[in-house]
């Protein structure tokens, strides 16, 4: 049986490039420009060495402007279940339009509907910071990224000295950046002036409105290379890798947890079957974990369509390779990677998207990676319709090929049942006790959307036994929201 081993190629990622990914998702799902966290970034830097934060303070600065929405994809589906559009919702709070906050208080106010949504943001924000070993600074920041000066904010509804300055600076430099960007300098400064004294303190207004216009005129001109020398900290020069930018794009939608894992295992063990090249393994499997980066950027109500798609959704569908493929551009060592995943729903007919790329335009890795993924989609439950079984979704796969869409050879490789061994890098030790088989299997269920009667269900438990098991879970991996602990759960392989 062939095995391979994919910590020898490529080389381990830079802290910094998996950063920048998330930045990239995170901006994608609040409706910003992709450059948004890189420039909001870069302000931050400044105004924490104009305010006189110390080192430690201005590093932590940098990662949290690039990973504030961090959390973004863990709360989507709470988003979409109260406004409609998650996306649309996130970009009218964050350029203050008219009539969202009327919405907000429609839908029960920001205790009722906020601060649930905040407290999972925040939680899985930090555990990212925690995961890629950042600084402790960055970890608390991130888990306070909401609160506010006066102490209205959330999700601890701390104040002033209470609160790490970094996240003030932050959402100052936020706030800069998207106001100048949409209103103009003048109206930026205005708003930001509403806001001093209980967004954020007096004094640091007063530092940024000395300099904004400056800041704003000179950012016009910064590349992606003048960011990056700005952003980049020690910590993030260490290395981690592309597994939990996989995890983070899959929690947009509980019923796609560990969808982009599975295709990167499953593209990795297909290519070893038709090539020993390992570089190539390594590079498929990189491919499969960030595919679905571009998924960010489509609101979960049209992903959780159980009809045919209208025109104007398959519309926003089929940019989402070409969003995966931006994110290349924009991440340094995933480039590669990412260029590759943007042809995972290409077709070899012509028929695919973005493109509408043909055979002679598709390497083998990019055919691999095609029908892996069509692979497990079809074994997977979707909202329109059950999993298929092993020999239903071959079956399919058989008639792509008669159509000419998919490659016979790959397919033939894919669905032989002698697949070969996946070697991945080991994981860090969880901490705390370890989870139960029946915890585990309550957790696998809850994960993918279920609700703890849903949960009962399926694993013909009772309601209240599924309620203990989900409290001994939230115990041991040492966190209260599902989207947290499936983050965990995921990096620890139990999912």
């Amino acid at each position: 049986m062939p095995t391979f081993d994919l910590e020898t190629s490529p080389p381990p990622l830079r802290v910094f490039d998996c950063v920048r990914a998330l930045a990239f998702i995170g901006d994608l799902s609040m409706g910003q420009p992709t450059d948004h966290s890189l420039r909001t970034g870069w302000l931050a830097a400044r105004l924490a060495q104009a305010a006189g934060l110390d080192a430690w303070a201005c590093d932590a600065v940098r990662e949290v402007s690039l990973l504030r929405w961090s959390g973004c994809t863990a709360n989507a589906a709470g988003f979409a279940d109260v406004f409609g559009d998650d996306i649309a919702i996130r970009l009218a709070m964050l350029e203050s339009r008219p009539g969202w906050a009327e919405r907000l208080e429609a839908s029960g106010g920001a205790g009722a509907v906020m601060l649930p949504l905040a407290q999972i943001h925040c939680e899985v924000s930090g555990e990212v910071a925690r995961m890629l070993g950042l600084s402790s600074v960055t970890e608390t920041a991130l888990r306070h990224i909401f609160e506010t000066w006066d102490g209205a904010g959330l999700p601890g509804r701390i104040a002033r000295e209470r609160v790490p300055m970094p996240v003030f600076v932050v959402a100052l430099a936020g706030d800069l950046e998207i106001f100048g960007r949409t209103y103009g300098i003048e109206r930026a400064l205005a708003l930001i002036e509403q806001r001093s004294g209980a967004r954020y303190p007096t004094r640091l207004v007063q530092t940024a409105a000395r300099h904004a216009a400056a800041w704003l005129a000179e950012l016009e001109g910064a590349s992606l290379a003048d960011f990056d020398a700005a952003l980049i900290t020690s910590d993030m020069q260490q290395t981690t890798s592309a597994e939990l930018i996989a995890d983070v794009i899959d929690l947009k939608l509980p019923w796609m947890t560990g969808f982009s894992r599975a295709v990167a295992a499953t593209a990795a063990a297909c290519c070893a079957r038709l090539t020993p090249d390992k570089a190539a393994h390594a590079r498929v499997y990189r491919a499969g974990l960030i595919h679905g980066a571009g998924r960010a950027a489509v609101p979960n109500s049209v992903w959780n369509m159980a009809t045919p798609l209208p025109a104007s959704a398959w519309e926003k569908v089929r940019l989402v390779p070409y969003w995966t493929a931006r994110a290349g551009k924009q991440t340094g060592a995933l480039g590669e990677a990412a260029e590759l995943a943007s042809y995972a729903y290409e077709r070899e007919d012509g028929s695919g998207y973005f493109r509408g790329a043909s055979r002679q335009a598709l390497t083998l890795e990019a055919r691999v990676l095609a029908a892996s993924v069509a692979w497990v989609a079809l074994r997977s439950a979707r909202p329109w319709r059950a999993a298929l079984s092993a020999d239903a979704a071959a079956q399919m796969l058989r008639y792509e090929v008669a159509a000419g869409r998919l490659s016979e050879e790959v397919v033939d490789a894919l669905v032989t049942e002698q697949a070969p061994v996946v070697r991945r890098p080991a994981r860090s030790a969880s901490q705390g006790p370890p989870l139960s088989p029946r915890e585990i299997d309550v957790l696998r269920v809850i994960s993918r959307g279920a609700s703890n009667k849903e949960a009962a269900r399926e694993l013909t438990m009772s309601p209240s036994t599924v309620r203990t098991h989900v409290e001994n879970v939230f115990r041991k991996l040492q966190c209260s929201t599902r989207a947290a602990a499936t983050l965990k759960a995921s990096a620890m392989g139990l999912l």
